[in-house]
Formats: structure tokens, sequence, C-alpha cells
């Protein structure tokens, strides 16, 4: 590994997030455009993005956003970690270990958020940084000549509404919101991360229309489903074979979900509907006269770090009553490591140092990925990641970590 010390590693300036954003760019194999850096420039918080320079050239990124993340039990600010790149010419020289450390270091030294999330380029990359796999997604796709739904479905008393953005738009938080506080890993939106998930420009369309907006609208005039969705025309020799893309849907209620989903169903002269940030545990198929209609590839999604597992260990709730001692083990964040007594339940939870034995071992690590309650301690018991000392406490444990759903994130920040 070649010396680092030559480098300066710093958070930018507003002046230059261009530069910085173009070597981001160019690192992830595209060319930086204008409307791009615009565009981003909504949600970037500059004293947030750390830099490796050398010289006057930025050779390395790091950046933050300043995110709400639901967990079990309520709501957690989150670090969410973006924009990790190292340019080719300092790749293999320890630049992106240092930007790991500045970025996780400065969070505990602030007492800033407690945990870190982010979306993995590569699943190689961050478990030496201490994150762990903690919700997973899927790709859904539908053949929509067998998408019927059982008998007995019941898609409520509401109608199915085409509204341009402006109009949409507030139906459209209220639904998310609705939603967002059920499923942990969601993340709140404000106005700009609303225009930052729904930007649409022409030249990223790749033969794709414009984003269109349905709206489920009651009877009493509130809206319980929602989808931006876009159309891709297309005809073979056998006619029709358009496709239908959902960018963005939730559904305040189980009526709602259905009608949404149904009215996707019912767009004439599409053969196919894809989606490509779907629940791990999709409703959808358990709605289908034929389940195999709609199928669902999962992969990982978000990658858990606790920055101080303290705070982050007492500010989420437990299923069934839990008291249990972790013996952590963090080298990248060493206060971390050492012994903590976890009590909680469904209403409070606490977690402080203790000299007690310990019941589980683990690192790091295992601790990002059970957080949420989507990977569980049996799962990583099982794959020896996690090791029991007290006999019960993986299945106690496990228990009390889980979540009413799977977790989930519907965005890529």
């Amino acid at each position: 590994m070649a010396d680092t010390q030559r480098l300066e590693l710093r958070t930018i300036t507003e002046t230059e997030f261009a530069d910085y954003h173009q070597m981001i760019s160019e690192t992830f194999g595209g060319d930086d455009h204008e409307d791009n850096v615009k565009t981003d420039r909504t949600v970037a918080e500059y004293d947030r993005n750390w830099a490796a320079l050398d010289g006057d050239q930025f050779v390395g990124a790091a950046g933050a956003f300043s995110r709400t993340m639901t967990v079990p039990g309520g709501e957690l600010p989150v670090a969410a970690v973006t924009s990790v790149a190292v340019r080719p010419t300092h790749r293999r020289r320890g630049v992106l270990t240092s930007l790991m450390r500045a970025q996780l270091h400065d969070l505990h030294d602030r007492r800033a958020e407690p945990v870190a999330v982010l979306w993995a380029s590569e699943a190689l990359i961050y478990g030496r940084f201490g994150y762990g796999l903690g919700a997973r997604g899927a790709n859904l796709r539908v053949d929509l000549t067998r998408a019927a739904y059982r008998p007995g479905i019941n898609t409520g008393e509401g109608r199915v509404e085409l509204l341009d953005r402006e109009k949409a738009l507030p139906d459209l938080r209220t639904v998310y919101d609705a939603q967002r506080v059920r499923v942990p890993g969601f993340l709140d939106r404000r106005d700009a991360w609303w225009d930052f998930v729904l930007r649409d420009a022409e030249r990223h369309r790749e033969g794709r229309t414009a984003l269109r907006f349905a709206v489920v609208r009651e009877p009493d005039g509130s809206a319980s489903g929602y989808a931006a969705y876009a159309q891709k025309p297309a005809w073979g020799e056998n006619g029709p074979d358009s496709e239908v893309l959902v960018r963005d849907l939730a559904a305040s209620t189980p009526q709602g979900y259905a009608a949404i989903w149904k009215f996707l169903f019912g767009i004439d002269l599409h053969r196919r509907l894809t989606a490509g940030h779907a629940a791990a545990d999709e409703v959808l198929p358990h709605l289908l006269l034929d389940a195999r209609a709609a199928q669902l590839r999962v992969g990982d999604q978000l990658w858990i770090r606790v920055v101080d597992a303290g705070r982050a260990l007492s500010a989420r709730r437990y299923a069934v009553p839990l008291d249990v001692v972790l013996d952590l083990t963090d080298d990248f964040c060493p206060w971390n490591t050492g012994r903590w007594r976890l009590t909680g339940d469904a209403d409070a939870a606490r977690c402080e140092r203790t000299h007690e034995p310990a019941d589980l071992e683990l690192t790091a690590a295992e601790l990002g990925a059970i957080y949420l309650g989507g990977t569980t301690p049996a799962q990583l018991a099982a794959a020896g990641r996690i090791r029991e000392l007290t006999p019960g406490a993986v299945a106690r444990t496990t228990l009390a970590f889980r979540a009413e759903r799977e977790p989930w994130c519907p965005e890529v920040f």
C-alpha cells in the first residue's frame, strides 16, 4: 500500500462541487452533464462530502445525506452514505479506507447519527468497514398476459385518477408517509428529495415515455395508493409488445395496494411490467391467481453500519422482551468494542456497557446486518458468524429483533 499521508482529506466547499461531481461520474464510468450536477446540488450537503485530494486534484470521495429512517418501533436519523469513489489512478493505495475512517470517526466525534446506511455498488467492499447486509430488495417482473387476481380480492371503492406531477404530489406525499412509518428501511422525503426521486430527464428515458402519475382516490377524497410509472412502446411480429415500468409505488391500505396494481395490469397493449425496487417480501404474488406471473429476483439492498452501539440499539424497539449481553468486536470503530447489555421490549430499550458474562459474540458487521430485523441472528449463527455463548440466546434475540415486515428501501440515494 502506497503512502497516503501526502493526500489531503477534508470536506468540500460549494464552489468545488462541480469538479468533485465530475470525478465521481468518471470513476463510475459515465460522462458528467450539467443537468446531473444541477439536480444533485439540490440534495447535496457540502460539509458532509468527504474528499481525498492529491495536490489540487480530487482522487477520492465519500459523501452522506442527512435522512431519517424507519426502524422497528420508531424512526432514527441516519447518515445515508453516497458517492463513494476512488479515481483509477489511486486505487489500492488506502484512499477508500482513509475516507471511510474519516467519515465514521467524524460521526462519532460529533455524536451525530448513530447509524450509517448505504447501497453497495460491489458487495465485497464494505464488510471490512463494519457494514452488514441489513435489507434485501427485489427486481419485479410481471407477465401481464397472466396477471389476473384471485377471486375475492378487495380493491375497495376508490377510483384511479391520472394527474400531472404537481397535482399528484400532495397525494404522493400523504400515501408515502403513511407507508413509511410501517416499514423499516424507508427514508423520509423532504421537498428536494421528491424532486430527486422523480427526476425524469429526457435523455435518460431510453425510449420510455415521461413519467405518468396514477392515484387511487377514495370516496371521501383521500388517496390510498399511487404509482409513478412510464411506458415503453414496442411492436413485434404478433402485435404489441410494450412494457410498463414502475418508478415509485406506495399504498396506505391493502385495498389501495390492490387497486393501484390492478390499474397497472389493465393498461392496454402492454405485455410486461417491471419494477426495479420492489420489496423482497412483496405482497403482489399472493394476490394473483397464478403466482408465477410475478417473478421476484431478490438481492442485497441496504448495508447498515452501527456507528454508536449504545445509542443505536437503544433507539429501536423489540418484538418480545429481551435481556442479552453482546460481546462486540469492532476494529474499525474501536469505541464500540466490549460488552453491551441490551434490555428492551415493544415500548422502550436500553443498551449500556457491562462486565456481565456475554450471551452472544459478534462483530460490527453482524450487528449492522441484524439491526433492521431482516437478516436474523439465527441465520448468522448458522453461518458461523455469531457465536452463542448462552444456550437459547440466538433464538431469543432472533425473535426480539424481528419486525412486522422485512426491511425495504424503495429508493437509491
